[in-house]
């Protein structure tokens, strides 16, 4: 019964791994793009945009794992 009570006074870590998973996917399909396209991603506003979506995605899986971690 203690066991249970503690388990449920935890954060549920679901957000945490619902943006780590999305920042892997991210890594795999720009990886995947980046390797069958030489030019990508063509021009300045495209780095950008890659770097501004990397960005996010990084701080958003960092402010879960803080968040969650309490």
């Amino acid at each position: 019964m203690v066991t249970l009570i503690l388990a449920a006074s935890e954060p549920s870590k679901v957000p945490f791994y619902f943006a780590g998973g999305a920042l892997a996917v991210w890594a795999v399909v720009l990886a995947a793009v980046g390797l069958t396209r030489p030019a990508f991603p063509g021009n300045a506003s495209g780095q950008r945009a890659v770097i501004g979506v990397s960005l996010l995605l990084v701080a958003i899986a960092i402010a879960m794992a803080i968040v969650t971690s309490r």
